[in-house]
């Protein structure tokens, strides 16, 4: 019997295996992972898994690991080789397969790397995840000679993206792909695209030389802002480092952000599909709640994680979800993935029906003032009970609020949300309000609230 594996326990999380290259995540550990997942995929009555990788420096490595482990399952192997994960995910349906696994660290620094993975067309995550460590302790592994190939989809899924385009007028994009995984097929995709089109740091590069490949934080923007503001673009687009989050900057240099995007996108959906369900995480602004209502739709605040937004789109036929993150998912003539780059051109396709800019279409939507994303340390048991806590006081209290993914809470002046983050030690929190004296209100509220549980607040509170 082969001897068992364990992993890092720091690497099993909530929707990817994750961990740093050469100390917690290794070759013999993709080699297991590979066996874990392709036993599954056999149980389960498949037999065939399509693989991806990133550009970063140790994905070849950790990619062919785990093939090696995949094919000692019995399973027959397709290596499409170094893209974005969205075309991980577009090619067990082009195939097809039963199955995915991408290589990648996402948006992570050039050290870190690790695994996303679908089985069955539907995301892989949660307990499916722990299940993986379980078969490797006990060396629980489906044993047999899998053939392994490599085929080439980027030209079909370029030309799928592509389709997506139907504009009535030329736009100026710029397009900065971070070094990241999606300068892979980005320069195929502009080809294709009539306007002009300007393509930033499109070189796969797991160094990331340039800036670090994380379209939502401003600071990574610098190049994009200043190369639309010179060529005087109608537009810029950004991805992260494996092409499934999108960042946009309007013709002036301004930041649209998550919900914003979904917001214009939404609206298009819905002309099309009037009273179908928007999804978007609990961290969106209200003025996207309100919009999606407003344009005939019906929305839904959902819990926070790329992988449980996507099971809910399925579970309710939802056309279309995104999350303040720059995950958005399209299930109108999509998958249901999360997939920058076709979201990017989707957008270009509703501008180019607009006869006014990006900047008016930003300033039209109400406006409110808000803290950013406020991440703060917090042991991994401890974030959850804090919590707990906090929502049983706001019960006992008598206070309006959703508990969908821990509190967003609901005043007259807007809301503010607590959450404990399902893959880090940090407890999460956000403001939003229709004035600056209202925003005071609400972070004294949160701050109050922590307090009580013996948490300091964090800088911008």
């Amino acid at each position: 019997m082969a001897a068992g594996h364990r992993f890092n326990p720091t690497t099993l999380r909530e929707y990817d295996v994750r961990g740093t290259w050469g100390d917690s995540l290794t070759e013999a550990d993709a080699r297991a992972l590979g066996r874990s997942f392709g036993t599954l995929v056999r149980r389960g009555g498949g037999g065939h898994v399509a693989v991806g990788r990133d550009g970063r420096m140790s994905s070849p490595a950790l990619a062919a690991a785990l093939i090696e482990g995949l094919a000692s399952t019995g399973c027959d192997v397709t290596d499409i080789g170094l893209g974005p994960t969205p075309m991980l995910y577009f090619a067990p349906f082009h195939l097809p397969a039963d199955a995915g696994v991408m290589v990648t660290g996402s948006h992570n620094p050039p050290n870190m790397n690790g695994f996303k993975m679908m089985m069955a067309g539907k995301p892989f995550f949660g307990a499916d995840i722990q299940k993986l460590g379980e078969l490797a302790v006990a060396a629980d592994w489906e044993t047999g000679a899998g053939a392994v190939g490599a085929r080439d989809v980027s030209a079909a899924y370029v030309e799928e993206v592509v389709a997506a385009y139907a504009g009535e007028r030329q736009l100026s994009v710029v397009w900065d792909c971070g070094n990241g995984a999606a300068g892979a097929v980005i320069d195929e995709i502009v080809r294709r695209l009539p306007g002009r089109h300007v393509v930033l740091y499109g070189e796969v590069d797991g160094t990331f030389p340039n800036h670090h490949p994380d379209p939502t934080v401003a600071e990574n923007l610098t190049q994009l802002r200043s190369t639309v503001r010179g060529v005087g673009a109608d537009l810029g687009i950004a991805f992260d480092g494996d092409g499934d989050r999108i960042g946009v900057i309007d013709n002036e240099g301004e930041v649209l952000w998550g919900d914003q995007i979904l917001l214009l996108l939404a609206r298009d959906v819905l002309a099309e599909r009037p009273g179908a369900t928007i999804i978007a995480d609990v961290k969106a602004s209200q003025v996207l709640f309100d919009g999606i209502a407003e344009a005939g739709g019906k929305p839904l605040m959902y819990r926070t994680g790329h992988s449980l937004i996507k099971a809910k789109m399925a579970e309710l036929k939802s056309p279309l979800a995104g999350e303040m993150s720059g995950h958005i998912f399209f299930a109108d003539r999509w998958y249901g993935f999360d997939d920058a780059l076709y979201a990017g051109v989707r957008f270009l396709a509703v501008l180019a029906k607009q006869q006014t800019t990006l900047a008016d279409l930003r300033r039209a939507m109400p406006a409110t003032v808000n803290t950013p994303e406020l991440r703060f340390d917090c042991d991994d048991v401890r974030k959850f009970t804090v919590v707990e806590e906090i929502v049983d006081r706001l019960r006992q209290g008598g206070v309006k609020f959703s508990d969908v993914d821990g509190a967003r809470v609901m005043t007259e002046d807007g809301w503010w949300l607590i959450r404990a983050s399902n893959t880090q030690p940090v407890l999460v929190a956000r403001c939003e309000a229709s004035s600056e004296d209202g925003l005071g209100r609400l972070k004294a509220l949160l701050v109050e609230q922590l307090s009580k549980s013996g948490v300091e607040a964090p800088k911008g509170l």
